[in-house]
C-alpha cells in the first residue's frame, strides 16, 4: 500500500510540475488546453502542444489565460508591457511584470512577441529584398535542328505599403541555323499602396527584339491602381495611366513609333496549396491612333521541387504588335518550362 501511495504521489507531483511550467487556455465552452502560448495576434491565440501539435483558438472564445514565460504584450490602445498572464475573472487577465501589473481583457491584447524580438507591427513595415533567377535550355536534333536559351532575373524590395522591382530577361532561339528569337528586356516597376486598395505606380521597360526588327524600344508609364481582390492568398490589381512609347526599327522603310498613349494593365496572383498561378496583361495604345498598340501577356503555373527554393515554372507568353515591322507577324507566342531559384 505504501509503495502504491508513493507511486501515486510521485505521478501527481510530476503532473503538477508539468502544469506549473505550462500555459493554460480556458474557452467559453469550458475546455482547458495546456501547452505553450507562442503568439497572440488580436484574432487568435496560438498554442503549441505535445499532444495535438499547434492549435489556434479564436481570441473571442478565450475566457481565461495563464502564461508562465514572460512575453511582450501590446494592447489595442498601444500600451506595451512585459510579463506573464494570470486570470482574474471571466474574460479578464492581469499582466504581471517587473514594472507593475495591469488588468485588461483578453480581446484587447493586440500582439505578443518574445523579449528581445521586434514588435510584429514594426516587422510588417520593414522592407526586405527577395531574388529570383530562372533559366531554361531547349534542344532538338533530327528532322530539325533547334537550340535555345532563356534566362531572367528579378529583384524585389517589398514592404507593407510599397513594392519595388528590378527585372531583366534574355531569350535566344535558333532553328535550322536561323535565329527564331533574339530578345532582351530590362525594367523597373514601383507601386505604392497609399490607401487601402488604392495605389499609384511608375514603371519603365526597355530592350530590343531583333527578330521583330526592333533595334530599341522603351515604354515609360505612370498611373493609378486598384486591388479588385486583396487577400492573403490572392490579389487582382488593375492599372490605368499614361505612357510614352518608343520603338525604333532597323528597316528605314518602317515608321518608328514615338508618342504618348495609355497604359492599361491587369496583374493576378493566386497561391494554391503547394503551387502558384500568375497572370499578367499589359496594353499600351497611342493617343494619336488607339489602333496602334502593343499587348503583352504572360501566364504561368509554378510547382515547388524537393528543395523549397527550387521551383518548376510552366507557362505561355504572347506579344502582339498591331503595327509590326515589315515582314514580321503581329503575334508572337512562346511556351516555356523553366527552372526557378528563389532566395532572400
Amino acid at each position: 500500500m505504501k509503495i502504491a501511495r508513493c507511486a501515486t504521489l510521485t505521478v501527481a507531483l510530476s503532473v503538477l510540475a508539468l502544469r506549473m511550467d505550462a500555459d493554460v487556455i480556458e474557452t467559453r465552452s469550458g475546455a482547458k488546453l495546456v501547452g505553450k502560448v507562442v503568439r497572440i495576434d488580436g484574432a487568435a491565440v496560438t498554442l503549441e502542444t505535445e499532444y495535438a501539435g499547434t492549435l489556434s483558438v479564436k481570441q473571442s472564445e478565450v475566457v481565461a489565460l495563464t502564461t508562465e514565460t514572460p512575453l511582450n504584450f501590446r494592447l489595442a490602445a498601444g500600451t506595451v508591457l512585459q510579463g506573464t498572464l494570470a486570470p482574474t475573472k471571466a474574460g479578464e487577465v492581469q499582466i504581471r511584470g517587473a514594472d507593475g501589473s495591469l488588468t485588461t481583457s483578453v480581446e484587447k491584447i493586440a500582439a505578443t512577441w518574445t523579449p528581445g524580438a521586434k514588435d510584429p507591427a514594426v516587422v510588417a513595415l520593414e522592407r526586405g529584398w527577395s531574388y529570383e533567377a530562372a533559366a531554361d535550355l531547349t534542344g532538338k536534333t533530327g528532322n530539325k535542328e533547334q537550340s535555345g536559351t532563356a534566362v531572367s532575373f528579378r529583384a524585389v524590395l517589398a514592404g507593407a505599403q510599397d513594392n519595388l522591382q528590378f527585372y531583366s530577361a534574355y531569350d535566344r532561339q535558333i532553328s535550322d541555323g536561323q535565329k527564331s528569337a533574339d530578345q532582351f528586356k530590362a525594367g523597373i516597376d514601383y507601386q505604392n499602396n497609399f490607401s487601402g486598395r488604392k495605389s499609384w505606380y511608375v514603371r519603365d521597360e526597355g530592350g530590343f527584339d531583333r527578330i521583330k526588327d526592333i533595334n530599341l524600344y522603351n515604354v515609360a508609364a505612370v498611373g493609378a491602381g486598384f486591388d479588385f481582390i486583396k487577400s492573403g492568398k490572392q490579389t487582382l490589381t488593375g492599372r490605368a495611366g499614361v505612357s510614352y512609347r518608343y520603338e525604333g526599327y532597323a528597316n528605314p522603310a518602317t515608321e518608328d513609333v514615338n508618342g504618348a498613349g495609355l497604359d492599361l494593365g491587369l496583374n493576378h496572383r493566386l497561391e494554391l496549396p503547394r503551387s502558384l498561378l500568375v497572370n499578367r496583361v499589359s496594353l499600351v495604345p497611342t493617343f494619336e491612333d488607339l489602333g496602334v498598340f502593343r499587348l503583352v501577356h504572360e501566364s504561368y503555373y509554378e510547382l515547388p521541387l524537393t528543395h523549397p527554393q527550387w521551383k518548376l515554372r510552366l507557362g505561355v507568353a504572347n506579344d502582339f504588335n498591331s503595327e509590326p515591322g515589315r515582314g514580321v507577324d503581329k503575334l508572337d507566342t512562346s511556351y516555356f518550362t523553366r527552372l526557378v531559384l528563389n532566395w532572400k
